[in-house]
C-alpha cells in the first residue's frame, strides 16, 4: 500500500488504503440487513397484529435500547477493539431476529415477547454503528475524507436500495416471516465476512487504565463539553423524529392508503436511496470544508419539504418525486455530518464520542417510530405534517447550535480527561 500523503485526491485512490475495501464489503452487508429488518419487521407486524401502533413500538424498541447503552458501547470499543465488536452485534441481530422467526412459527409469539426479543437485540447495535463509523477515519489519511464519506453515505443508500426492496419483495412473494429470516441470515453472512480481517484493518486501540464505567461516563462528558457534538446531539435529534414517523408511515400510505402492496414500499425507498446517492457523490466530489452546516442545513430542509409534499398529496405521482428529494437531502446531511464530525472530534476519543453522538443524532428517530401509529390515527396529513415539523425546527437549532467556524472553542477541551491511545489515520495506510 501506499503512504497515504502520496495518494491523490479522487474516489480510486480509496481502492489503495489498506482494508478499507475489506471494511466496506462486510459492513454493506451489515448495513443491507439493517435496512431490511426496518421494512420486514413493519411489514410483519402490520399483517400479524395489525397494528400500526405495535408496529412502531416494535421499532422503537429494536433502536432505542441501544442508545442508552452507547456510552458503554464505546467505551468498549476504544478498550477492547472494533472488528470483533462488530461481528458480536451482528451475531446477536442474527439470532434476535431468527428467535421471532422461530416462535411465530411455532404460534407462542406475542407482543410483549416481540418487544423484549427487539429489546435485547438493540443493545448491541451500538458496537457495529459506531465501531464502523469511527474506523473510517482511523483507516484513510486525512486528505481523502471526503471521499470515504461519500463512500460511507453511498454505502448506507446502496444498502437502502437492496435491502428494502429484498425485504419487501420476499414478503410479497413467499411471506413476511420469510423476510424476517432472510434478514437473520444476511446478518449472520456479514458477521462472517468480518471474520479473519485482523490482519486486513490494522487500527489498534487501547485505553488508559479505568473503569468501563468511568470511561462510559468520560465519552458523555467529551460529548456533553464538545459543543459542535452537543448541537448535533440537539437538532439532529429533533430532526430524525420526523424520519421515525416515515418509517412507519410510507407502509401505511401505500398498503392502507392507496391499497398498493410491498414492493411498492421497497421501490420508494429505492428511489430515496438512489437520491441519496447522488447527493452524497456530488457533495463528497465538491469538499465539505467550512460548508458543512450548510450541508446539514439544506438536508434537513430538504426532508422537511418532502414529508410536507406527500402530507398534502398522499399519491404516487408525488411521493416518488418527493422520496427522492427525502434521500438527496439526507444524502447532503450525511456528508456535512460526518465531516464535521471528525474535524471536530479528537481522534483519541473516536470510539466513545462517536457512539454517544451517533445514537444520541438518531435517538429521534425510535421516538418518532413510537408516536407514529397516533399521530397517524389522527389523519395522514396530521401525521406526516406533523413530521415535517421536527426537521425545520432541527434546521434551526443547528443554526443556533452548532459552531460556524473550525476552531478550539468548536471541538471543546479535546482529550485533556485522557483516555484511549490511538494511532492516526496516516500511519493505518
Amino acid at each position: 500500500m501506499t503512504d497515504g500523503a502520496q495518494l491523490p485526491v479522487s474516489y480510486r485512490s480509496l481502492l489503495r488504503v489498506r482494508g478499507l475495501p475489506r471494511l466496506v464489503g462486510a459492513t454493506l452487508l451489515g448495513r443491507t440487513a439493517g435496512q431490511m429488518l426496518t421494512v420486514a419487521m413493519v411489514l410483519f407486524v402490520l399483517e400479524r397484529f395489525h397494528s400500526a401502533t405495535l408496529a412502531g413500538v416494535t421499532v422503537f424498541a429494536y433502536t432505542f435500547p441501544g442508545v442508552v447503552v452507547s456510552p458503554v458501547a464505546g467505551a468498549l470499543l476504544d478498550r477492547l477493539g472494533r472488528v470483533w465488536l462488530i461481528r458480536l452485534d451482528y451475531w446477536v441481530a442474527a439470532i434476535a431476529v431468527a428467535l421471532v422467526v422461530v416462535l411465530n412459527a411455532a404460534g407462542v409469539l406475542t407482543p410483549p415477547l416481540l418487544v423484549a426479543i427487539a429489546i435485547l437485540g438493540s443493545l448491541t447495535n451500538p458496537l457495529s454503528a459506531a465501531g464502523t463509523r469511527s474506523l473510517f477515519p482511523l483507516l484513510v489519511p486525512r486528505r481523502l475524507w471526503d471521499r470515504a464519506n461519500a463512500v460511507d453515505s453511498m454505502g448506507y443508500l446502496a444498502a437502502l436500495v437492496v435491502g428494502s426492496p429484498l425485504a419487501a419483495l420476499i414478503a410479497g412473494l413467499v411471506g413476511r416471516p420469510a423476510a424476517l429470516a432472510a434478514t437473520a441470515a444476511a446478518f449472520a453472512v456479514a458477521a462472517l465476512t468480518l471474520t479473519g480481517t485482523g490482519g486486513l484493518i490494522p487500527v489498534r486501540e487501547r485505553s488508559d487504565r479505568g473503569s468501563l464505567a468511568r470511561q462510559s461516563w468520560e465519552g458523555l462528558e467529551y460529548v456533553a463539553h464538545n459543543p459542535t457534538l452537543r448541537g448535533l446531539a440537539l437538532s439532529l435529534s429533533v430532526t430524525n423524529v420526523g424520519v421515525g414517523v416515515l418509517i412507519v408511515a410510507l407502509p401505511v400510505v401505500v398498503l392502507d392508503h392507496l391499497h398498493l402492496n410491498a414492493a411498492v414500499v421497497g421501490a420508494l425507498w429505492v428511489i430515496s436511496a438512489l437520491g441519496g446517492g447522488v447527493g452524497a457523490g456530488l457533495a463528497g466530489r465538491s469538499g465539505s470544508h467550512g460548508r458543512e452546516r450548510g450541508l446539514i442545513v439544506g438536508g434537513v430542509l430538504a426532508a422537511s419539504a418532502a414529508l410536507v409534499a406527500i402530507a398534502l398529496a398522499p399519491n404516487l405521482a408525488v411521493i416518488i418525486p418527493a422520496m427522492a428529494v427525502f434521500g438527496a437531502g439526507g444524502g447532503l446531511m450525511d456528508i456535512g455530518l460526518f465531516a464535521i464530525r471528525q474535524r471536530r472530534t479528537d481522534p483519541a476519543w473516536y470510539g466513545r464520542a462517536f457512539a454517544v453522538s451517533m445514537n444520541l443524532n438518531y435517538s429521534g428517530s425510535p421516538v418518532g417510530s413510537a408516536m407514529a401509529g397516533p399521530l397517524l390515527g389522527a389523519g395522514l396529513a396530521v401525521g406526516l405534517g406533523a413530521a415535517a415539523v421536527f426537521p425545520l425546527a432541527g434546521a434551526a437549532l443547528t443554526l443556533a447550535l452548532v459552531p460556524a467556524l473550525d476552531s478550539p472553542a468548536a471541538r471543546g477541551d479535546g482529550g485533556s480527561r485522557g483516555g484511549m491511545m490511538a494511532e492516526t489515520e496516516d500511519a493505518a495506510v
